[in-house]
């Protein structure tokens, strides 16, 4: 008998057979089986979640009561009497609308928060391409260097800056750089706010774009593509994840920000932003925290459609890199 009618004769083994070595491994036909965590995991995640969703409940609950309410009783006692119609009103998001200037600072903080998002994104995205993929002496120094920056505080070069766009500056006599007239400018905040967002993209940007396959830049550079190409043609399309996630962290801070907009807009009414208007809404001693209430559900809305739009990629952003392999 030949070698293949040896092979073909060998009976195969029944799909129910158990080898003698041991038992079959049963395996669980969900996949969330294995993750499914234990009662007092879900017991502490429900709670952290009441925990945090309670005071924007209040929030919210207090943006529709009276102003006689809101000063007299609590919040939650209107679980009592939910269902009474004199006990909710449109007039705090009514009043907070018709305030002066309240739509003139909306206008302002998207027109600080759109630029200031934008630029350091790109900036980044081309620092950490050069990071990652171009060879160059020092690329290593000057990657720490960058990271090390996101351990200064933001309040200590608050006015370094703010001295350099007014006075300009100078070592003794010998002047370094002339005024340059950027105090009360959107220019200035947004120069403010590129560099004090970019230490945190470049390092988000250089993790993902660095854990990419080498063989896809190889393939490109046999092709004969330059690093612009590269970059443009597939860096760019692979790193939405991550340029989302940056632009999620950068959008909620630059448009919640009001240090960094008081500094270098000033409080005029004719360039404050969204921030500032809701610290003059609620009063000098606090006495309109009801329209305040109303006011930051206004304010809310638009970070809130930016973040349910690219949640999607957020922690694809943020794991990337993380792990090699």
């Amino acid at each position: 008998m030949s070698t293949v009618d040896a092979v073909d004769t060998v009976e195969p083994l029944a799909e129910d057979a158990v080898p003698p070595t041991g038992r079959r491994k049963r395996r669980s036909s969900s996949p969330l089986g294995e993750r499914r965590g234990t009662p007092l995991v879900v017991i502490a995640v429900v709670a952290m979640v009441v925990l945090w969703s309670i005071p924007t409940v209040g929030v919210l609950i207090s943006s529709f009561r009276p102003a006689a309410d809101v000063n007299s009783s609590g919040w939650w006692t209107v679980l009592t009497s939910f269902w009474q119609p004199d006990e909710w009103t449109l007039d705090n998001y009514s009043t907070a609308l018709e305030s002066r200037g309240f739509g003139n600072a909306f206008m302002n903080s998207l027109a600080v928060a759109i630029p200031s998002t934008i630029i350091p994104i790109t900036i980044a995205a081309f620092a950490a391409y050069a990071f990652s993929w171009m060879e160059f002496k020092g690329r290593q120094v000057m990657f720490v260097m960058v990271v090390g920056l996101m351990v200064v505080p933001l309040q200590m070069a608050l006015i370094p800056v703010l001295r350099l766009y007014t006075g300009g500056a100078a070592i003794g006599p010998v002047p370094l750089f002339p005024d340059l007239d950027l105090g009360g400018t959107f220019l200035g905040i947004w120069l403010a706010h590129t560099a004090f967002g970019l230490p945190l993209a470049t390092y988000l940007l250089r993790n993902y774009i660095g854990s990419l396959p080498s063989s896809i830049i190889e393939s490109a550079k046999i092709d004969g593509a330059d690093h612009f190409t590269i970059f443009w043609r597939l860096i760019v399309p692979l790193s939405v994840p991550a340029l989302a996630a940056f632009a999620i962290f950068q959008f909620m801070w630059v448009w919640n920000d009001l240090l960094v907009a008081y500094v270098f807009l000033g409080g005029t009414r004719s360039n404050r932003v969204l921030t500032l208007a809701l610290q003059e809404l609620a009063g000098s001693r606090g006495q309109n925290w009801h329209l305040l209430t109303s006011a930051a559900f206004i304010s809310m809305s638009l970070p809130l459609v930016v973040f349910f739009s690219l949640q999607r990629y957020f922690v694809r952003g943020l794991t990337a890199g993380s792990v090699k392999g």
